[in-house]
């Protein structure tokens, strides 16, 4: 099915208008010219929700990245900053970052590691990692929001029967679906950080079933969020003089 297609179908099943905007989240180009686009149209923003969950893939982004870190982590980074004077002036608003429980299994990020191929035969050790710096990000980003009315959120959605695991045999997928929860119901709980009011006075926790829950150790980590932050800012700004001399 085309995108205009699904689009509709999304339009006539909820009553809404939606608009297609195509982003790559594996090319940090393709990043920009989206926020850039978006920022034209001259909307305000309330809430922006962060949904990648690349999983069980191997590779680098075009960007030189390790693939799962480049398209979960360092994409919504940049395309967060980048509408976040704009999420500012709209405010209230909220920005909510998808992540996972996966991330209580990543117990370190090995920044040495982020700028190469996917090394795990499976590429599960870097989702993970991926799905902690979610989960640092949101609570460095709540900090640097302290003063202004922009609110952060990280969750976990719960185990989704999805289309991220396409890549598993068919045989065993199927099986593993059926231990999984539905699309609608995995999305509950970015809705609730998105819009319910019992949580519209807090910022920088993270949310299991629709209630706050106590992220990893590592997801608490201050310092490893604020190192995070800096070399996140550091690779963005990297790519973008590269385009720019292109």
């Amino acid at each position: 099915m085309a995108i205009d297609e699904i689009a509709d179908s999304i339009a006539d099943d909820t009553g809404g208008k939606l608009e297609f905007l195509s982003l790559d989240l594996a090319n940090l180009k393709s990043v920009r010219d989206a926020a850039n686009e978006f920022l034209a149209k001259g909307l305000p923003l309330h809430i922006l929700v962060n949904n990648a969950g690349l999983a069980g893939s191997r590779g680098q982004t075009d960007d030189g990245f390790e693939l799962a870190f480049g398209v979960n982590h360092l994409g919504p980074f940049l395309f967060t900053s980048l509408l976040l004077d704009l999420l500012k002036t709209s405010a209230p608003a909220r920005i909510v970052n998808v992540a996972s429980r996966a991330h209580y299994d990543a117990k370190e990020l090995r920044f040495d590691r982020l700028q190469q191929k996917t090394t795990s035969f499976t590429g599960m050790p870097e989702y993970r990692c991926s799905k902690l710096a979610n989960v640092l990000f949101s609570a460095e980003l709540a900090r640097r929001l302290s003063d202004t009315e922009v609110n952060c959120y990280s969750l976990h959605p719960g185990v989704v029967a999805s289309d991220i695991w396409h890549r598993v045999p068919l045989p065993f997928r199927g099986l593993m679906k059926l231990f999984m929860i539905t699309v609608e119901e995995g999305a509950q709980t970015s809705i609730y950080c998105a819009t319910s009011d019992k949580c519209q006075d807090e910022s920088g926790l993270y949310y299991d079933s629709c209630r706050t829950k106590t992220p990893s150790k590592a997801g608490q980590d201050t310092a490893l969020a604020a190192e995070l932050w800096r070399r996140s800012e550091e690779w963005v700004s990297e790519t973008t003089r590269t385009d720019e001399r292109q």
